[in-house]
């Protein structure tokens, strides 16, 4: 396990139940990763609530409502897509606070517009609007999907 990785899941746990919250990942081209790194803390069921682990479009569509005009407008890996990821995490759980990611983690599927690497994380807490931010990680899918974990967990400390 990623010691630094482990620090910054300990660190958002510190943050959450401090504020008394709980937390909902939804998560596509990491396939569970945040959670997984989130559940190696002891004591994490006291601020973590659950996770969607959406790899497909169906699954995207049918546990966290993505709107079926939203993929084939813009994609599934888009900020538009995260945005509606991290909005039905919040919808579908108990959680104040919910990240969500999507993204392309290679070594195929990369486009021109949206070469391997390219990631949209998007972020949202309770009675506030939800925010995205687009990444662009290099490495192999092991090292971008690591990238987009550590990314995703520190945003939520920022």
């Amino acid at each position: 396990m990623d010691t630094e990785l482990m620090v910054l899941a300990e660190q958002v746990g510190q943050r959450l139940k401090a504020n008394g919250w709980m937390i909902v990942t939804a998560e596509s081209c990491t396939g569970g990763g945040i959670a997984q790194m989130i559940t190696e803390i002891a004591g994490s069921s006291a601020w973590f609530d659950r996770s969607f682990v959406t790899y497909s479009n169906r699954s995207k569509l049918e546990m966290l409502g993505v709107k079926p005009a939203t993929l084939e407008k813009f994609g599934a890996v888009s900020a538009e897509t995260a945005l509606e990821m991290v909005q039905g995490a919040l919808l579908y759980s108990r959680a104040e606070c919910a990240i969500a990611v999507t993204g392309i983690a290679g070594p195929d599927g990369g486009s021109v517009e949206k070469p391997v690497g390219t990631v949209f994380i998007a972020r949202c807490y309770q009675q506030q609007t939800a925010t995205v931010i687009r990444n662009q990680f290099v490495g192999n899918r092991h090292q971008i999907r690591t990238q987009t974990i550590k990314t995703a967990l520190e945003w939520l400390l920022a």
